[in-house]
């Protein structure tokens, strides 16, 4: 078509206005009743990483429901890159559990030691002290003696007061800012630790909601690109029914409109909505339209039926729609 109307939609309106047309010839219709065909808006199921098909769950007419398996691409790579993050997370938390506790227990035990001693030196020390201190007034030492004495005595207790304030320290574990960095660490291991699972989870697809299979585009063994639907899904709240009403038909409705539809077979009619109206003509040469030309203008309009209806229909089936009157 010169307009750039597609080919398709231009037959399928030639001959709406053809059956419309040859049953008002024929005295044989109302104008409310209508052509038009089933119409499905298709999901295109894949995955967004590239991968070799593994497993395909499915097959083309299947129906499935809402978190069925669909198909699963090879994921060895991404399988090893959970475990290696996994371990990265121990590894983080296991540090900082480490920098909370202080020093080990045998190591708190040798500083406890190394006190004791340094406790008994001191008693030592001040005893001997006290005995030069009686001994230098009666003038039985030197005052060297009694010097050497004293020197020992502040020595044994600087290094008591020093190993009791390590053993204090120990017990307290790491500082603040040490802390602080194990614990980015572990944040920032638990977020590699999702990236990892994100990449093992897009290798496999479950349906997103109920519906049918309505076509697969490659078989296990396949290498499947990234992005590229390995198959098609069809659910029922994506059915519609499209049909044509012509230019006097279509300022009288809007969406919201209640209609019934049947097609071959069905034996009843069944209950559908307007939900969308084309905001202009279609499948027809830009001219003048004079009175009679604009009684030939059709405008595209679509209907959703209910879900359990639309399990009955398939893409391209033709029905027969009657408009029910405005209430």
């Amino acid at each position: 078509m010169d307009n750039g109307i597609p080919m398709d939609r231009f037959w399928l309106a030639t001959l709406s206005l053809f059956l419309l047309s040859l049953s008002t010839g024929c005295g044989q219709s109302k104008n409310d009743h209508y052509q038009g065909y089933v119409e499905g808006e298709y999901q295109q199921i894949a995955a967004p990483l590239a991968g070799q098909l593994e497993t395909l769950s499915v097959r083309r007419g299947m129906r499935v429901a809402a978190g069925d398996p669909l198909f699963i691409l090879e994921h060895v790579l991404e399988s090893a890159g959970v475990a290696e993050a996994e371990q990265g997370v121990a590894r983080a938390t296991s540090q900082l559990t480490d920098l909370t506790k202080g020093k080990r227990p045998s190591e708190l035990k040798a500083l406890e030691s190394h006190l004791a001693q340094a406790e008994a030196a001191q008693v030592l020390a001040q005893k001997e002290f006290d005995r030069l201190e009686k001994l230098v007034r009666e003038q039985s030492v030197s005052q060297e003696a009694h010097d050497r004495a004293a020197s020992e005595l502040v020595r044994t207790a600087a290094l008591v007061d020093e190993l009791t304030a390590n053993l204090e320290t120990a017990k307290l574990g790491a500082r603040i800012d040490v802390l602080e960095t194990a614990r980015v660490e572990v944040r920032a291991a638990g977020e590699r630790l999702l990236q990892a699972r994100w990449k093992q989870d897009q290798k496999s697809r479950t349906a997103p909601q109920s519906g049918l299979v309505f076509d697969t585009y490659y078989t296990p063994g396949e290498f499947v690109p990234a992005g590229y639907p390995v198959l098609s899904l069809l659910s029922p709240g994506q059915i519609k029914i499209r049909f044509f009403v012509p230019e006097t038909v279509v300022g009288t409705l809007q969406v919201g409109h209640h209609l019934t539809f049947t097609f071959d077979g069905a034996g009843k009619n069944y209950d559908a909505t307007i939900t969308y109206i084309s905001p202009q003509a279609e499948y027809t040469p830009p001219v003048i339209y004079s009175r009679e030309a604009r009684s030939k203008l059709v405008f595209m309009l679509e209907a959703r039926p209910d879900p359990a209806v639309a399990l009955d229909l398939h893409p391209g089936q033709p029905v027969d729609v009657r408009l029910e009157p405005r209430s």
